[in-house]
Parts: structure tokens; sequence; C-alpha cells
């Protein structure tokens, strides 16, 4: 159970190394245009998003997830307040919550977002596509499979890989053919990808990987 007194107090709990995907989504968020609208897929409680973003709507099945963000005006100052340390603009932040499963029908107006999450959450690319505009991108990371499921997408472009070190994160836009390259000799599809529900090893690895959606 989740109070209207403890929300900073339980998102505090839940990040285990304190802001840093605010760190991440400040690397996302100067590679997408200004003012882009976010779709996060299996959010949980990670409101980093909204600290740079002023439209994210986060869908998680998760009753505490639910509880969390049924207290608003809480959720809201903790963003505010998160906001402030970063020097963003307060009280603009736009926040949804659904309390669904990504992988049915979800209330959202299809390729009406220009960034959809998947991170460490299943095959989000592969159920939520549809809710993304085509020129629109997408942050995955290799948890889970959903990257290679990306990969083989004919509807997407590796366009950028994150680079992680030391606390901090960088997008790289060079030398993209050296990643996504399996490290043994295999057909990546869609049934292999289900059966194992494990991310592929790759001769070059990345934090994770922004794809552009262009069909």
């Amino acid at each position: 159970m989740v109070a209207p007194g403890n929300v900073a107090e339980f998102h505090a709990d839940y990040d285990k190394h304190p802001d840093d995907r605010i760190r991440l989504f400040r690397a996302v968020a100067d590679a997408v245009p200004h003012g882009a609208r976010v779709l996060y897929p299996g959010s949980y409680v990670d409101i980093a998003p909204s600290v740079w973003f002023d439209d994210v709507t986060y869908v998680d099945t998760d009753t505490r997830a639910a509880k969390f963000f049924d207290h608003a005006d809480a959720v809201a100052q903790l963003i505010d307040t998160k906001r402030r340390t970063v020097d963003m603009p307060t009280e603009t932040a736009t926040i949804a919550f659904h309390h669904l499963d990504y992988r049915t029908p979800l209330p959202a107006t299809d390729e009406s977002f220009d960034l959809l999450v998947s991170l460490y959450a299943g095959f989000v690319c592969e159920h939520c596509t549809d809710h993304l505009r085509v020129g629109g991108t997408l942050l995955v990371n290799p948890s889970h499979g959903d990257a290679a499921m990306a990969s083989i997408d004919p509807r997407y472009e590796l366009t950028g890989v994150i680079e992680s070190s030391n606390g901090t994160y960088r997008v790289r836009t060079d030398a993209l053919d050296t990643f996504l390259i399996p490290e043994k000799d295999q057909t990546i599809t869609i049934e292999s990808l289900h059966d194992s529900g494990r991310g592929i090893g790759y001769t070059r690895s990345a934090f994770a990987y922004l794809f552009t959606r262009h069909r």
C-alpha cells in the first residue's frame, strides 16, 4: 500500500541507483525531438522520463504502481522536485497511467507517440509499435530479447546506441554496423526469441539501442 505521504519514500526505496534513470533519459532527450510524447509500457514507478519530457503515459500491471500513480498530486510534486534539480520547468509535466497489460489494447491513439520505451519489460516493441508514429524512436535495452526483436522487425532501423560508463550515458550514431552482430552463428526469429525469453549475446554490446520506425 502506498499512502500519499509515502510516495517519495516509496520511490526512493525503488530507486536503488539514485537518479540513474534520470541520467539515461537525459541522453535520450538529447537525441529525440523536443516535445516528444512518450509511451512507457512496463514502467513500474520509474518516473524519470517525466523529468525531461512533458507528456508521458505509463503502463503497468503491478498493483503497487497503480497505487503509486493514484496519488497524482504527490507524484506531480515528486516530479517537480526532480525537475528543479536539473533546471527543467516545473508544473509542466502531464502524466497518465494505465493499470493494464501492454499486450492488450491500450487507450491510446495509434501512431500518436514519438518515443516508445522498452526497458526490462519483455517484448514491448512487438505489441506497442502501432502506438509509435512513423519517424518515432524506440528506446530498447537487450533484456528479454526485445532489442533483438526490434533488430529483425522490418519497421525499424537502428539509428543510435546508448553507452554507459561510470554512471553517465551517451548516444553514439557512428559505426552502427558493428553492433547487433550475434556472437554465435544463429538465425534470430520471433519464435526463437519467444522460446528463450532472453537477450542475444552480441560481439559488441551497448546498454540500450535507439531504433527509428520508418514504416
